[in-house]
């Protein structure tokens, strides 16, 4: 009798320290910009003030512009890179640099139309920070579902309804950014150099990713064939968002190792109900007795599936 193991639900919120080798190399540029606050040049005065009453106060200025080609093009691609492996997006929108001095914040909010997964990447030397605030600030998922996760025997508390995520020094937070979030308030720092320093947009353009020797000329019609007899015995469920699944398929075109990557799918039974397990199961299955062509060697697929109730 065929045993079965249900996989474990993926992040919903990714955190990656010392994501970028040169990340001393970015930030290093960004304090020479304002070493001398005598000087009057022409290249720090590109920062947008942007502020809405009531919800954003910040200053901002696109990533690209700020940082010279040679310095910035390798972050990007690296940028690039973790997105195609690990969430099969191929690309990010146009990144935004984003400087946060005393009064500067994020009141919560929701980014929908943007990209199914919005990052930050933090230049903030965090450790010896002098300010107080600053951390990325989401709503748990708890909190999306009250009534039906109350608990009517305790009381709740900060910690109970928001997460806090700290824009350390290099590192990368991805996370699903229907769901509402902000930045706590910065204070007690108006010297440019010691504010909250981040670079921040969406990843987006979710499509399959293929790393090996398999045809590259004829890997979407292999992707249609799967996905069309994935949807024939897919079982009932009703979800909403994107499923990243990552998978090696051998010389032989057999489908071994499965990898669930991350997901920001959301069903009748919560963020990580049944709906959710049972698909995952499914996939799981569905994928070990899947066939590709064979082909010289090993290779690597990540597939984005996107849910629309």
């Amino acid at each position: 009798m065929k045993k079965h193991t249900t996989p474990r639900s993926q992040p919903r919120i990714h955190c990656v320290d010392q994501f970028y080798s040169d990340s001393d190399v970015l930030r290093r540029h960004f304090e020479s910009r304002f070493k001398n606050p005598h000087e009057a040049n022409a290249d720090r005065f590109v920062w947008d003030y942007w502020h809405v009453p009531d919800q954003y106060t910040v200053l901002r200025t696109p990533a690209y512009h700020f940082f010279p080609p040679k310095i910035y093009h390798g972050f990007h691609e690296q940028l690039v890179k973790w997105g195609r492996e690990n969430l099969g997006c191929h690309d990010v929108s146009p990144p935004w640099l984003s400087l946060y001095i005393d009064g500067c914040r994020q009141e919560f909010h929701a980014d929908l139309p943007h990209g199914p997964w919005a990052f930050v990447y933090s230049l903030t030397p965090w450790k010896g920070r002098k300010f107080t605030g600053g951390e990325t600030v989401l709503v748990k998922d708890s909190m999306l579902r009250f009534w039906e996760n109350m608990d009517l025997f305790r009381g709740l508390e900060q910690e109970d309804i928001l997460q806090f995520i700290e824009p350390k020094f290099d590192r990368l937070t991805v996370f699903d950014p229907r769901v509402p979030h902000g930045v706590r308030r910065v204070e007690g720092v108006f010297e440019p150099r010691e504010g909250r320093l981040v670079i921040h947009g969406w990843f987006v353009q979710p499509r399959p990713f293929l790393e090996g020797p398999l045809s590259r000329r004829s890997f979407q019609k292999m992707i249609d064939s799967l996905l069309e007899g994935m949807g024939s015995r897919l079982p009932a469920i009703d979800l909403m968002g994107i499923l990243s699944v990552r998978f090696k398929v051998s010389a032989t075109g057999r489908i071994g190792e499965v990898q669930f990557l991350s997901n920001t799918l959301i069903s009748g039974h919560g963020p990580q109900g049944k709906d959710v397990s049972d698909l995952l199961e499914f996939l799981s299955d569905f994928l070990r007795e899947y066939r590709f062509p064979a082909a010289s060697g090993a290779s690597w697929i990540t597939l984005p599936l996107t849910f629309e109730a």
